[in-house]
């Protein structure tokens, strides 16, 4: 069995796009779905990949809440207290329940820091971000939208499934996620995804090692191709 140390090691070291294509190599078919389906803003887009358990809320900011300031409180305080004792690597992924009309920054300098100071990884969210020229630095945000305000931002509820532009995730979900996007590695191919990066490479590497020599035509390409569907099977 794979260790936790080296799985994490392999995933980080690769980008999002190559997961999904590891997902389906593990699978052994297409159709994986359970993806970011919509381009995001990455504060670090240079940041390596972010890559840990699902730790999740669902907020709304349009208009003023309805609860009580104490019961206000007493949710937000509790979800401080989940992801700072929660699963790590942690990776916090909020669903913004206005959707396509979310305008209220949940993350801005505060509330980045303070992750951050968690030990957490990083965010995933179809919400808003704010604050950029002070967000700290090794704690990329992976967000629906820029804004300038924090409007009613407030915690609706925490561990709980969300969504994220089509990705499905719940509480303690393995997170993939850099610039490109995220997706959910699924629990069951966890084990497998190690030998599915390695024949993923072994695979696309006949191809481009092709493609990259001096005197690359379509009989070259074709007989790459051939052998790269081979591999692939």
């Amino acid at each position: 069995m794979t260790s936790n140390t080296e799985l994490f090691a392999r995933l980080g070291a690769v980008d999002t796009p190559t997961i999904c294509n590891a997902i389906e190599v593990a699978q052994k078919k297409r159709g994986f779905s359970n993806f970011t389906h919509r381009q995001m803003v990455m504060t670090e887009p240079d940041a390596p990949a972010m890559v840990g358990y699902a730790l999740t809320a669902k907020i709304r900011g349009k208009n003023a809440p309805q609860d009580s300031p104490e019961t206000l409180k007493e949710r937000r305080m509790g979800y401080y207290k989940y992801v700072a004792e929660g699963a790590r690597p942690g990776l916090v992924v909020i669903e913004d329940a206005d959707q396509q009309e979310a305008c209220g920054a949940f993350w801005g300098e505060i509330n980045t820091n303070i992750h951050k100071g968690f030990g957490l990884e990083g965010v995933v969210t179809n919400g808003v971000v704010r604050d950029l020229g002070d967000i700290p630095s090794g704690f990329p945000l992976l967000a629906g939208a820029v804004g300038p305000s924090h409007g009613f931002v407030h915690l609706l509820e925490y561990n709980c499934p969300v969504e994220v532009y089509g990705m499905q995730v719940r509480p303690g979900d393995l997170i993939h996620a850099d610039r490109h996007g995220a997706c959910v590695i699924p629990a069951e191919l966890q084990d497998k995804m190690i030998t599915a990066l390695d024949q993923l490479h072994k695979s696309e590497s006949i191809v481009l090692t092709a493609a990259k020599k001096p005197g690359f035509d379509f009989a070259a390409f074709e007989a790459a191709w051939a052998a790269f569907e081979k591999s692939r099977t």
